[in-house]
């Protein structure tokens, strides 16, 4: 038999990343953490954390994660048809990415969670890479641009988000005299969400451009817009985003006739409990006020 104490042990490091937070958040001694840890790695036989380079979990401890994630999910949905047996708080941890997250998502989602009573708990994370957070076990669902699901769970698409190349004119003015050519793109400043941020990298290809090429890194949403509208570089941005900016004239198109379309998928765990089947309900009936069909396909 399961022992869920090990488990929520395991669960609660993973989350809080570290044993002397998750200690805390637990209420207890750092040292009682570590021994139900060690407890359940000599059951298993085997580790359920790697403790170096960074803490993560060994596969066998991420399986663990998946289950325990799953548990959570489906006692809640029984607390709430079985009262007496006690309440407990409802909190859904799921990856977004920062640009949904910047833009559609608490549109999508402010309405289904004050009527569930559900608390969200996000995880930022780029589109392209946000499902391995639930192949960790680490979230129950997530918006990412990958159509397919991890074992165990589904996928439905939701749209896509519009990306446009912008830039402030003062800096168009500078550094695309002639317009967008090649030579140009290669010197010109870029500015890049991250290193997992592949969309300028595809903006590029579309002119004709491959690395190196200059550019800012900028993990933040706010920053980004920031950045363009200091006149430090051009990058892709979402529609939604920089209504204002456009009306206004302080970001301007590179290129009218080139932009990108990144589809959006849903993933959330196949046995994830009511809770999570109805979010799944509500984000695709509602996703279409703000993302675009995805048979537009990418330009």
């Amino acid at each position: 038999m399961l022992d869920y104490k090990l488990l929520e042990a395991l669960a609660t490091v993973v989350d809080q990343s570290g044993f002397e937070r998750a200690a805390r958040h637990l209420g207890l001694t750092q040292s009682a953490i570590s021994q139900r840890i060690k407890l359940l790695e000599a059951r298993l036989g085997q580790p359920v954390l790697v403790r170096s380079p960074s803490l993560a979990p060994t596969a066998i401890g991420r399986q663990l994660l998946n289950h325990v994630l799953q548990v959570s999910l489906l006692e809640h949905d029984l607390l709430k048809r079985v009262p007496a047996l006690g309440e407990r708080e409802q909190r859904l941890r799921l990856a977004i990415n920062a640009d949904s997250l910047t833009t559609w998502w608490s549109d999508a989602v402010g309405e289904f969670c004050q009527r569930h009573d559900v608390l969200l708990d996000m995880v930022v994370e780029d589109q392209d890479v946000a499902l391995k957070r639930m192949r960790d076990g680490e979230v129950a669902g997530c918006v990412c641009a990958t159509q397919r699901p991890v074992q165990g769970a589904r996928s439905y698409p939701l749209g896509g988000m519009r990306y446009r190349a912008l830039a402030s004119p003062a800096y168009i003015t500078k550094h695309f005299p002639n317009g967008i050519t090649q030579q140009a793109l290669r010197q010109a400043p870029a500015i890049v969400y991250g290193p997992d941020d592949r969309l300028q990298h595809r903006y590029l290809e579309l002119h004709g451009v491959r690395d190196p090429f200059p550019h800012h890194l900028c993990p933040s949403s706010h920053g980004f817009v920031r950045l363009a509208l200091a006149d430090m570089g051009y990058g892709l941005f979402p529609e939604h985003q920089v209504h204002r900016e456009l009306a206004e004239g302080k970001l301007v198109d590179l290129d009218n006739s080139r932009y990108i379309d990144v589809p959006l998928y849903w993933h959330h765990w196949r046995h994830g409990g009511e809770t999570l089947d109805a979010l799944t309900r509500h984000l695709l009936s509602t996703c279409h006020r703000w993302l675009a069909p995805l048979d537009e396909g990418a330009h």
